[in-house]
């Protein structure tokens, strides 16, 4: 239901206007402003240090920004319930993997997606327990549900916190570095998995924070470059992604190759 009352309002998925975020005397994030309208899925890129994870905070309704205004899905932060509000953002980390209880089952995992929380807390209904369910087979490890955790590969296990988020049928999906420690075969089929998500019609806006642009895939349809909590470039990713802003960015000189629609970097 969420989902139909945010897709029947006109307002963008994010807006950002003149964002800064302080720490003491030091500047986390510099005058930022950022749009994302629904249909568009956005990849974050950046160094170390550019500002990704304060941003992500104040995208998932986590952290405050010191100034500026920011509405999400609809709702103004100081005019919203912000727990009400997270219930509709769906986060995937790798420090989320971390965190979740090697004993649980893959279907348990997912079923805690219920409720946010990182551990079965409340006995679950029928229909929850089909939905988990269906999400593991959405996600390619319906075969897994009564594996332990700790049993899977890590794609196996990224691959269920993808279920676990979308089990809240959420608006947003924040997706933080989620191919870290993957071997090459095992992230390219998440991948594979997140440009399934992407093209779907009735899926969840998706933001995609990682530091390789050559896991940008097709579906994804616009970039935003940080560096030093600025922004370098924002807008359509064939756009952004160029040679002269990858090289701004992250301080080395790049040159982007294109093939199958996506971008691999080399050192020139």
């Amino acid at each position: 239901m969420a989902r139909v009352a945010a897709l029947a309002s006109a307002a963008p998925v994010l807006e950002l206007s003149h964002i800064r975020l302080f720490r003491g005397k030091t500047t986390i994030i510099h005058d930022l402003s950022w749009c994302i309208d629904r249909g568009e899925h956005w990849a974050v890129l950046g160094p170390n240090g550019s500002g990704k994870t304060s941003l992500l905070s104040i995208v998932s309704g986590t952290l405050w920004p010191s100034e500026g205004r920011v509405r999400l899905l609809g709702e103004t932060f100081g005019n919203t319930d912000l727990r009400e509000l997270r219930k509709r953002i769906g986060w995937v980390s790798a420090a989320l993997r971390d965190r979740v209880p090697s004993h649980a089952t893959a279907l348990e995992t997912v079923l805690t997606g219920v409720d946010a929380s990182v551990g079965m807390r409340n006995k679950r209904t029928r229909d929850e327990v089909a939905r988990a369910e269906f999400m593991l087979h959405v996600v390619g490890c319906a075969d897994r549900a009564r594996h332990e955790f700790g049993t899977l590969s890590q794609g196996e296990q990224q691959k269920v916190l993808i279920g676990r988020a979308l089990m809240a049928d959420p608006d947003l999906l924040v997706l933080d570095e989620i191919c870290a420690g993957l071997d090459l075969a095992a992230r390219e089929r998440f991948l594979a998995l997140l440009d399934e998500l992407a093209g779907q019609s009735d899926g969840p806006t998706l933001v995609l924070v990682t530091h390789h642009v050559e896991e940008i895939m097709p579906s994804f349809t616009h970039a935003l470059v940080l560096r030093d909590g600025a922004v370098v470039a924002q807008g359509p990713r064939s756009q952004v992604l160029t040679d002269a802003i990858l090289s701004e960015a992250l301080g080395l000189p790049l040159r982007l190759e294109q093939s199958g629609n996506r971008y691999w970097p080399r050192v020139r």
